[in-house]
């Protein structure tokens, strides 16, 4: 039950994150569904191996490449899901910030 209030609880963030920025489209709560459902996969089975793979990157950058690496998620997760666009980079890197922040608060609202 926990995954299910998790994953739509990372929809109405992506839902209200793509409303905030001009640059961010996602066609309805079902798009946002596929788009929570699609880079959850990407951060649970990719991003491992990403950060595994940059690590040296990483330690010289004191860990901001991580915002690359969730950059280009989320626009690889526009490229597979339909109803999700980024229009371009620097999008895709803004609205991973944004997405984080309402994540972390819709975390803490859900279980305070």
């Amino acid at each position: 039950m926990q995954i299910l209030i998790h994953w739509v609880l990372y929809a109405l963030a992506i839902l209200l994150a793509a409303y905030l920025l001009p640059g961010i489209v996602v066609r309805g709560f079902g798009a946002a569904l596929v788009t929570a459902l699609v880079l959850g996969i990407l951060n649970a089975f990719v991003k491992p191996f990403l950060l595994l793979l940059t690590l040296p990157i990483n330690i010289l950058t004191l860990g901001l490449f991580t915002f690359i690496l969730n950059t280009l998620l989320i626009m690889m997760t526009s490229a597979m899901v339909p109803g999700f666009h980024v229009r371009n980079f620097w999008w895709a890197l803004l609205f991973g910030i944004v997405l984080s922040v309402f994540n972390f608060i819709f975390l803490r609202l859900a279980y305070s």
